[in-house]
């Protein structure tokens, strides 16, 4: 009997126990519904929203259905991947914010300095496919901060990406031929500072970095390196080549090439595993040797003093 008495009482013991845990998540998922302010982050943005509650999150999207991508030949839709998207979750009092645009080629440059411009910071640019028609790109972002100060700036990411989105490509210079390459390399190595190696009948300039990777140093010829060849005449030239930046430094380096014209052609990792972490992110210009060694040159003294 004593033993029976025992399991009676034990759920009378629970059920408050019970009931405040319910009561608890109850409020958990109302706190979630109120603290971020949805209808303002859909009129900031532009764009409309769903709000996760289990996650705790609200993520806003545009579908890019003014594209018509083939892939391998399939027309596309913008539910097979094509739609750009924001999501806000609020961290203590400040909200964190990541999504993923989807870009046409002449259109990644001026809507990532966009973001750079608004205080949305660049995380990566890819491709997800192969055998794309026309060529789309993925740039994914991130922020931490005042939530409509995110906000605005995703709004006006979303706002570039449809005032170019109708925009015709833009006109190339008259191509050349990098193996007719003709430019002074003198110039170039006194703005540079350093001697540039005559690769084939192009001039190029490796800047080696180190990082750990299973206990062992690794550097400039196993790849972490920064590097850039100029190829053309004196006035008219290319550069092209890839940075390998410390992830603080990432932002910095974006803003500086953009800045100077630059335009960013993807960002990405070479390597897993490595410490500290190293992101790579390549570019191409085009223009005067000097003014393109100069754009180089000022990203990279910006990289040097992180």
């Amino acid at each position: 009997m004593k033993r029976l008495h025992q399991f009676s009482v034990l759920p009378l013991l629970m059920a408050p126990l019970l009931v405040g845990n319910a009561v608890a998540q109850e409020s958990s998922q109302h706190a979630v519904a109120v603290s971020l302010d949805t209808a303002k982050i859909e009129l900031l943005t532009g764009a409309k929203g769903k709000l996760d509650s289990a996650e705790n999150v609200f993520r806003v999207a545009v579908p890019r259905s003014d594209l018509a991508v083939s892939v391998a030949g399939v027309k596309m839709t913008a539910a097979t991947g094509f739609t750009s998207w924001a999501s806000f979750t609020p961290t203590g009092d400040k909200t964190m914010v990541m999504g993923d645009m989807v870009l046409a080629e002449d259109q990644i440059n001026p809507v990532m300095s966009t973001a750079l411009d608004n205080g949305i910071e660049v995380t990566a640019l890819h491709n997800h496919f192969l055998w794309d028609t026309p060529k789309v790109m993925f740039m994914h972002i991130g922020g931490m901060g005042d939530v409509d100060a995110l906000a605005i700036g995703i709004g006006k990411v979303f706002t570039k990406i449809q005032e170019t989105s109708s925009t015709k490509p833009k006109s190339k210079p008259k191509a050349f031929d990098a193996a007719k390459t003709s430019l002074d390399p003198k110039p170039l190595e006194q703005i540079l500072g350093v001697p540039l190696e005559k690769a084939g009948e192009v001039y190029k300039v490796t800047i080696g970095r180190t990082t750990q990777m299973d206990g062992h140093s690794v550097g400039k010829t196993m790849g972490v390196n920064t590097w850039a060849v100029f190829a053309g005449s004196d006035d008219k030239a290319i550069v092209e080549g890839d940075f390998a930046v410390l992830e603080a430094e990432l932002q910095g380096v974006l803003k500086s090439l953009r800045g100077s014209g630059i335009a960013i052609t993807t960002i990405h990792n070479h390597m897993v595993g490595e410490s500290p972490r190293i992101v790579f992110l390549h570019y191409w210009g085009e223009g005067r040797a000097n003014d393109l060694a100069k754009a180089f040159k000022t990203a990279l003294e910006l990289q040097a003093k992180n």
